[in-house]
């Protein structure tokens, strides 16, 4: 099977980097796609500089969704692994490890939940593991979920709820020494706080009407 790792990316460019290393030193990723959701930090020209890289740039940003939907059209991959673009502490055999489960036809989609990176990310993951970016499975699959494109920083929830409905069988990966930055690492706390307000916005959404994700 041929699996496609997809990175969302909107202003990443001084974090993308190591994302991209840890992915290149997968066995089970046979192309990488980065999805530069409307950037204005130079995200996308970083990328689009590396020939192993397929760079594709949103001109406005569409949110999580839009730019993973817009990636997962771009390939022909059987597999997508997606991978947020800000994560600390991955490597080759991590990405594997999200990979390996669905490769193998053993689950529908394998979720990576952090665990010993930071006490702050062990912990919303461990509450909330639906809320991880890190996740393998078909990409018919994922492209068969109504409206995925339009749901923003929802996309995990729909995703999940989607899986759950159609009964699709998943599994956790524990992703040992990894993290992520925080919003208010990445964007200072006034604007840090902000977007994560958004972001539960989107996400409630998704909580408090999700019928049109299971068609």
């Amino acid at each position: 099977m041929k699996t496609a790792a997809i990175v969302p990316a909107y202003n990443e460019r001084d974090r993308i980097t190591a994302v991209l290393d840890a992915i290149k030193q997968a066995k089970l990723v046979n192309e990488i796609v980065v999805v530069s959701d409307g950037s204005t930090d130079g995200t996308y020209e970083l990328v689009a500089s590396d020939p192993t890289i397929k760079a594709i740039k949103l001109d406005s940003n569409h949110g999580k969704g839009g730019a993973m939907k817009a990636g997962a059209e771009s390939t022909d991959a059987d597999l997508v692994l997606f991978l947020d673009a800000d994560l600390i502490g991955m490597d080759g055999a991590k990405v594997d490890s999200i990979i390996r489960p669905v490769a193998e036809q053993r689950v529908d989609m394998a979720i990576g939940v952090f665990k010993k990176g930071r006490s702050a990310t062990d912990l919303a993951q461990f509450l909330t593991p639906y809320i991880s970016g890190q996740r393998a499975m078909k990409r018919e699959v994922f492209l068969a979920i109504p409206q995925i494109d339009t749901v923003r920083s929802g996309v995990e929830t729909a995703i999940t709820r989607y899986f759950r409905h159609h009964g699709l069988k998943v599994e956790r990966v524990t992703l040992h020494g990894c993290t992520h930055y925080m919003k208010e690492e990445k964007l200072g706390v006034i604007k840090g706080f902000a977007s994560r307000l958004r972001m539960y916005v989107d996400i409630g959404k998704i909580l408090l009407d999700g019928r049109r994700f299971k068609r």
